[in-house]
């Protein structure tokens, strides 16, 4: 059942209920109220007729001081009219309560007087036929003798009134039932509007349309919902993204990692079959050699630093204090030998905290890329300076640059800006993405600024140890 149904029914059933029990309770408090009312003037009418018989009886001429049953009768015919349009129902009974005179139409049992008793008043509404009376009971005292008084009133509209009312208010239960059900529908509809949306919303995320979001409507706490839903599927996007763009790189390098397998093995199996299949000069020996042992190096170097960036993946760093100088000595101690590049070093004292092989691993990785990236002759400086937030190690080239298209990629495995110049160096675009894996243990990154043309700055902060 829909959320706006559920909230019209609640809101009719509650409706309902409110008119029943405040209705109920209205009109039967008018019914009783008049019914009340009645009474008391049944009583007092009552009253009064006992008091004009009392009266009248004394008037009456008498034989030994006592009234006769005839004199009962011819009083109670004249307290009947009492010079009314209006007709009286009475009835007199005597001391052993046996009826004397009774006015027509007076069809009350004698249950009320059976209960009479000196000197007390009682009554009871009764039903005769299709109407209601009040009727009531007190004893006279006439000339020594005690008679019981008995009257009707007719209070049948007070129950027509109350019949009427409640008709009234089962009409206007249902018309208010009808008009609020039209507007609790509206309101519904309205207060609903923000689940609509919602709902809406993820279906179109089910088929695939991440980027949609649903229109705020409203500030309440749907209001609330729809943006805290808003901000849950631009996270949910970001994270489909983010692993669209993995799967992706995965399947970058998986096709990387195929070709850079396959060009190798394809060079090492053709010059292995032709030492094999015929005989060689030595020049052309030499040379087939030659070829299979720079490829297999390749192949060795690309497979042990995959094996390091897996490593890098899932392990730590031991960080230990290490002085930056003894990182510059092993460095030019590594690149002495080369007489090709120009090699400057400048940096200042200091001691970081670093696990002193992997952040060897690091500038060892630079320093060969920027050394790919030089011509013969080329300048490299190896800087390190200390700055408010760590120690800096820099590695700068003036060599052919990385366009800024590709500065977002040239951390990822097997990618490479010039493939063709770093086959011919033997590289396999692995070192800055363990670089970067190495940097992510020691809580720091990779920076890197290049110009096309202009040459590249590679750099990375690591805390200082004091």
């Amino acid at each position: 059942m829909k959320f706006s149904l559920k909230l019209l029914l609640s809101t009719i059933i509650v409706i309902a209920l409110t008119l029943g029990v405040s209705g109920f309770y209205f009109v039967n408090y008018v019914f009783e109220t008049a019914l009340e009312r009645e009474i008391d003037q049944a009583l007092d009418e009552n009253s009064i007729l006992r008091f004009a018989f009392e009266t009248a009886a004394l008037n009456v001429p008498v034989k030994y001081d006592l009234l006769s049953d005839g004199s009962v009768g011819q009083i109670a015919s004249n307290l009947e009219t009492g010079g009314q349009s209006v007709r009286r129902l009475l009835r007199l009974s005597d001391e052993k309560k046996t009826i004397l005179y009774a006015s027509d139409g007076f069809a009350a049992d004698d249950v009320l007087l059976g209960q009479a008793a000196e000197n007390q008043y009682s009554y009871r509404v009764i039903r005769l036929g299709e109407r209601f009376y009040i009727q009531t009971a007190s004893s006279v005292d006439a000339l020594g003798r005690v008679l019981y008084l008995e009257t009707l009133r007719d209070v049948s509209q007070v129950f027509k009134e109350r019949d009427m009312g409640f008709l009234v208010y089962r009409r206007m239960t249902v018309l208010m039932l009808l008009l609020g059900s039209g507007i609790m529908y509206v309101i519904s509809i309205r207060l609903s509007k923000p689940i609509r949306l919602l709902m809406d919303a993820t279906k179109k995320m089910t088929a695939g349309d991440y980027g949609y979001r649903a229109k705020q409507v409203s500030s309440d706490e749907l209001g609330q919902l729809t943006q805290d839903f808003n901000h849950m599927a631009e996270a949910l996007e970001n994270t489909i993204d983010r692993l669209e763009d993995e799967i992706e790189a995965r399947e970058e390098f998986v096709g990387a990692f195929a070709h850079e397998l396959k060009t190798p093995l394809t060079s090492i199996i053709g010059y292995a079959d032709m030492l094999r299949s015929r005989k060689l000069d030595e020049e052309k020996s030499f040379l087939s050699a030659n070829y299979i042992y720079t490829e297999g190096k390749r192949l060795e170097t690309m497979s042990l630093r995959l094996l390091d960036i897996i490593v890098a993946k899932k392990g730590s760093a031991d960080l230990r204090k290490v002085p930056a100088e003894s990182l510059f000595e092993y460095l030019r101690s590594m690149f002495g030998m080369n007489e090709t590049i120009e090699f400057e070093y400048s940096y200042e004292p200091a001691a970081v905290l670093a696990d002193f092989g992997l952040i060897q691993t690091v500038l060892v990785n630079l320093i060969d890329n920027a050394v790919k990236a030089s011509e013969p002759g080329g300048r490299i400086e190896i800087l390190g300076r200390r700055e408010s937030g760590g120690y800096r190690f820099a590695v700068r080239d003036y060599g052919i640059g990385i366009p800024a298209e590709e500065l977002s990629k040239i951390a990822q495995a097997f990618y490479m800006v010039d493939k063709s110049r770093s086959r011919s160096r033997n590289g396999a675009g692995l070192g800055l993405a363990l670089c970067t894996e190495i940097l992510a243990l020691h809580g720091s990154k990779l920076e890197i600024d290049s110009t096309p043309g202009e040459g590249t700055c590679a750099g990375f902060l690591l805390r200082e140890e004091g």
